[in-house]
């Protein structure tokens, strides 16, 4: 736990939900009848209401992003180094929006909630969602908010998918969109991995089609996998190798296969078991295939110049060297397109060891420019 609030940090928050009971028209042509959106805000609305930035989460990630629940956490929010007072998401400038999308297993409904139509958890019977479907729901928060226009719409990996999307969707309504770590679509080989990690959740025995809650199980080894797979691909080989090397657990080897013999071996099994205990399984599909039918191009006969000729934003694309999960050559596929749709970009390709997870972690050069690009557009 901290022994104090930091002083850059936000402090205590509480989260709040917004239920809405307009019906939401999803992209698979189903539909929600109503459900609810779990939210925190950080920093203050000014009274043009013109201030406002959302944040959008990645795939594991939820409406916690910055400051403390409660002063027993160990840990604050999971984008704390980027948002609070004076950095680069500054808090005394800014009025900041993170929410838990749907399918969401943080608050939001999704699977684990519970289906008006039979009163059971929805489980596998929660509609396919997609990166378009949670900017519509983000879009009725805003208009529950009050907010006309985001002064920045901001998400990293699957999150800087939603921002570029909120771009196309609703143009007029998004001043400045920044787009880090991310990609137009996914290529094949990232579409394999997350095949891969939905194959290891299905195949488990405790799955039960999706309906484990009924049953009082959780598919932990299938879900353990599922995320070790991933957990692999946010890193890079250097990262890798200088934070294990091969070390061993022990002075000598087992020769055996259950032994828990090299210390990276170790990680990934306390990175899949912590994760199983507080991800959803569900939830880990619904947001995979997000990940893999998000292509805004492809009404557009894959011309994303021509996709994106309707946004009205200035943007700001990053991507970090050792990355290749999302690599900088996908970001300069955004930042090519939107220069040949003639709109204001800047791009940056940062320095950094981490891979994918550099966008998480906190890097001199990255909350310089971050800070930088975020001093341009307070008002």
């Amino acid at each position: 736990m901290p022994t104090a609030i930091p002083a850059d940090s936000v402090g205590l928050v509480s989260p709040q939900v917004a239920h809405f009971a307009e019906p939401l028209s999803l992209a698979c042509g189903r539909t929600l009848a109503d459900y609810q959106l779990i939210y925190e805000t950080y920093g203050e609305l000014n009274a043009a209401r013109s201030n406002a930035v959302l944040i959008c989460h990645a795939l594991s990630g939820h409406h916690h992003a910055a400051g403390y629940h409660s002063l027993d956490d160990r840990k604050p929010g999971w984008w704390d180094s980027c948002i609070g007072p004076g950095k680069p998401i500054d808090t005394e400038r800014f009025f900041v929006v993170s929410l838990n999308n749907l399918g969401g297993c943080n608050g939001s409904t999704g699977p684990g909630s519970t289906n008006p139509a039979s009163g059971k958890p929805y489980g596998a019977d929660f509609p396919v969602v997609t990166v378009e479907d949670w900017v519509h729901s983000q879009a009725r928060l805003a208009e529950r908010l009050g907010i006309e226009q985001w002064a920045a719409v901001v998400g990293g990996s699957l999150g800087g998918m939603q921002a570029l999307q909120w771009t196309i969707s609703y143009p007029e309504r998004v001043r400045h969109c920044l787009a880090i770590a991310s990609a137009p679509k996914l290529s094949a080989q990232n579409i394999a991995f997350n095949e891969v990690a939905r194959q290891a959740i299905l195949s488990d025995p405790e799955f039960h089609g999706g309906h484990f809650q009924e049953m009082g199980v959780i598919p932990k080894r299938g879900l353990m996998l599922a995320r070790m797979v991933g957990h692999i691909t946010y890193l890079s080989d250097d990262a890798m190798g200088t934070k294990f090397g091969r070390g061993l657990k022990s002075e000598k080897l087992n020769y055996d296969f259950n032994s828990v013999e090299f210390q990276v071996e170790s990680y990934l099994r306390y990175q899949g078991e912590e994760f199983s205990g507080r991800f959803d399984a569900n939830t880990y599909l619904l947001m995979t295939k997000a990940l893999d039918y998000f292509d805004p191009a492809a009404a557009h006969d894959d011309d994303l110049a021509r996709t994106f000729e309707v946004a009205q934003a200035n943007f700001c694309v990053m991507s970090f060297t050792t990355d290749w999960r999302f690599s900088p050559e996908r970001s300069r596929e955004i930042v090519d397109a939107l220069l040949a749709a003639r709109k204001n970009v800047c791009y940056l390709e940062i320095e950094a060891p981490q891979g994918h997870d550099a966008f998480l972690i906190p890097n001199p050069r990255y909350l310089q420019a971050f800070r930088g690009y975020m001093n341009r557009i307070a008002v």
